[in-house]
């Protein structure tokens, strides 16, 4: 195999060595720990890498692509942020030992014809707002555990449509990883951490805390029911006219209906300018005393 020495930071950008290395690492019996990301390296990544370093007996992977399948026409791909080599120096800060940086033509071969299929879930909330940005987002995760081969791989709550069709493609296709869905890290004033908010501009930024604002207050509306929990963060959001509110939606914590009692979850999508954010939080439906008797 290729040489790898533990503790230090190995990059390949070529999916069959890396592919070489985690298998002659799982055959001595350590586990994999997977962290995909696609750069621009915040706390909130950087939680992910933590999180994975307690996992015993593992090595820790992640990688750093900017994946096109799942952008749109029209979206911030040519803009996205590609600060590599902070995001390596980041890696390495993490104790992350692979990092796996493949170009383009290393997933997508000029002739590459076949996707995942996100499914009916793919095309609600982000999925309508973004046409075939799921699919795109299966696809390379798909291709990525099938290079990696990770016993764990971890995924922010920030994204939570993106965790819960990760989860089902895993459970649907018979994949191998277990995964861990991560709470959405924050800035002090509740806005979830995004490589996106670069993209704000001062004025910008202080709306964009209207967002955890109205998650918090739907949160708190929760005893009352579905529709108190669309209203306070309707309300909230209703004093920010420079968000261009996309939805607020309220599901179980599959993104089926929301159950009339019990766990819930709350999201919300909007656009300050040319950027989309998105957030969410877990919400408890129902009074506690009528939980308890039925």
């Amino acid at each position: 195999m290729t040489r790898f020495t533990a503790g230090k930071l190995h990059v390949h950008t070529s999916p069959e060595q890396l592919a070489k290395v985690t298998r002659a690492l799982r055959a001595t019996g350590r586990k994999i720990a997977f962290v995909p990301t696609m750069g621009a390296l915040h706390a909130g990544h950087r939680e992910l890498m933590s999180r994975a370093r307690r996992i015993p007996n593992t090595v820790l992977v992640a990688s750093i692509f900017v994946n096109p399948l799942q952008f749109g026409a029209g979206e911030d791909f040519d803009r996205y942020p590609r600060p590599l080599d902070a995001d390596l120096a980041a890696c390495e800060e993490e104790r992350v030992e692979l990092v796996f940086t493949p170009a383009r033509e290393a997933l997508y071969p000029p002739d590459a014809q076949v996707t995942v299929h996100a499914g009916p879930l793919g095309e609600e909330l982000e999925g309508a707002a973004r046409p075939g940005h799921f699919s795109g987002v299966l696809t390379v995760v798909a291709k990525l555990f099938n290079i990696v081969r990770p016993d764990y791989a971890l995924f922010g709550e920030k994204d939570y449509q993106q965790l819960v069709l990760i989860k089902k493609m895993v459970r649907d296709l018979d994949m191998e990883p277990h995964i861990i869905g991560v709470p959405t890290v924050r800035e002090t004033d509740g806005l979830a951490l995004s490589s996106r908010n670069a993209f704000l501009d001062a004025d910008q930024r202080a709306a964009a805390v209207a967002l955890s604002a109205a998650l918090t207050a739907g949160q708190y509306a929760g005893r009352e029911g579905e529709q108190a929990v669309l209203a306070s963060a309707r309300d909230v959001l209703a004093r920010t006219p420079e968000l261009k509110v996309d939805y607020v939606a309220l599901r179980d914590p599959d993104l089926g209906p929301a159950p009339e009692r019990g766990d819930a979850r709350l999201l919300v999508a909007a656009k300050l300018g040319d950027t989309r954010l998105i957030d969410n939080v877990p919400v408890l439906l129902g009074r506690p005393d009528l939980a308890q008797h039925g």
